[in-house]
């Protein structure tokens, strides 16, 4: 990218830091003539600290791409809560060109476009099957929304593991939840935790463990492993098994950095992207489980830190709470953000796959 056009762009407040970064990024990677590969990218991933990074997308573009393509192209990735910028404006930096290759949080993107969250809605998906087959039937209309709309090229869809409730307090059920002042990430969460009675209060994962220390909130919903990497099998007691929602995040393209790319660099990524993207989920749904083994204490924990939390399963009368408070608040809530159209998206995709028919809004 011209360094005149990311200076030009950064003068919009929200971009400031993550330029300087890039421009940095580009002095310090320009190696000698005689070594230097065709293409160097410039990649905005996920997380830090989390193994969706630093397992997967981390050493694929650090190291795998260089390998896969014999040394022609190599790329430098950073985090992208590492890279100065608001989760809610990466996907306006990945159209403006200011950041060629980057991820966004989708629950990030729904303040603004409540539909794009429409797979990840709190309650809809309560095991990984479930999840694939809403991604599944919605995948499409995202991808092609992205393109149209945006000028962002999607190539991968990633996954988080199981976003589930700890709690300092005892718990036996859902219903215990009522008058708890629970930490959420998102609207859809906000209207589930709601409905069950409990106080939603909206914080970023970088403060989570400060929220909790603070007393301003006593519960959280955030994944069975990152909450243990955070430290949540420190602060709360009880962990309940329900996944609420998963969190998704999107790697794209800007559309002109795409179609800028070498033809043999694109076939590269077009086959080896959807290898990642399987590899993310396969950890993510590994991480799930073992996340619960190791807020618990159990033996079979092996890469997270051994807690002494009581697990709470999900019982039959939780799973009737699911269903009704999905069907009756947050897909209706969603509908009244998202607007009219937003039902005949839902009844053409998600809809049919998960036999859930969305009333028109009154």
């Amino acid at each position: 990218m011209p360094r005149f056009d990311c200076l030009r762009v950064c003068l919009r407040p929200a971009a400031t830091l993550l330029c300087g970064l890039l421009l940095a990024w580009g002095a310090q990677a320009a190696p000698s003539v005689s070594t230097a590969p065709a293409q160097t990218l410039r990649i905005v991933g996920g997380l830090a600290g989390l193994n969706q990074y630093t397992r997967n997308e981390e050493p694929f573009w650090n190291k795998e791409l260089s390998r896969l393509s014999a040394g022609r192209f190599n790329a430098e990735i950073v985090p992208f809560d590492r890279a100065g910028v608001p989760g809610g404006d990466m996907l306006r930096l990945i159209q403006l060109g200011v950041v060629p290759f980057g991820t966004t949080l989708i629950s990030a993107l729904s303040v603004q476009y409540p539909e794009y969250g429409a797979a990840d809605l709190a309650g809809l998906n309560p095991d990984m099957v479930s999840l694939k087959k809403s991604v599944a039937a919605f995948r499409p209309y995202l991808e092609k929304m992205l393109r149209t709309r945006h000028g962002v090229e999607a190539l991968a869809l990633y996954v988080y593991p199981a976003q589930v409730v700890f709690c300092q307090k005892p718990l036996t059920s859902l219903s215990d939840l009522a008058g708890r002042r629970i930490r959420v990430s998102s609207a859809t969460q906000s209207d589930f935790v709601s409905a069950l009675g409990g106080v939603p209060v909206l914080t970023g994962f970088a403060q989570l463990m400060a929220s909790m220390a603070s007393g301003n909130t006593e519960c959280a919903i955030t994944g069975t492993m990152s909450g243990n990497t955070l430290g949540l099998h420190q602060v709360t007691n009880y962990v309940h098994t329900l996944p609420i929602t998963w969190g998704l995040a999107i790697f794209g393209a800007n559309r002109a950095a795409w179609d800028a790319l070498p033809p043999d660099l694109k076939a590269l990524l077009r086959q080896e992207l959807p290898k990642l993207e399987a590899a993310i989920w396969a950890e993510s749904e590994r991480e799930t489980a073992e996340g619960l083994a190791c807020n618990k204490g159990a033996s079979s924990c092996s890469s997270g830190r051994k807690g002494q939390m009581i697990e709470v399963s999900s019982t039959a009368q939780d799973e009737r709470r699911r269903q009704e408070i999905f069907t009756a608040k947050v897909l209706t809530q969603w509908l009244h953000r998202c607007q009219a159209a937003c039902v005949e998206v839902w009844n053409q995709t998600i809809g049919p796959a998960r036999s859930i028919v969305a009333a028109p809004v009154k």
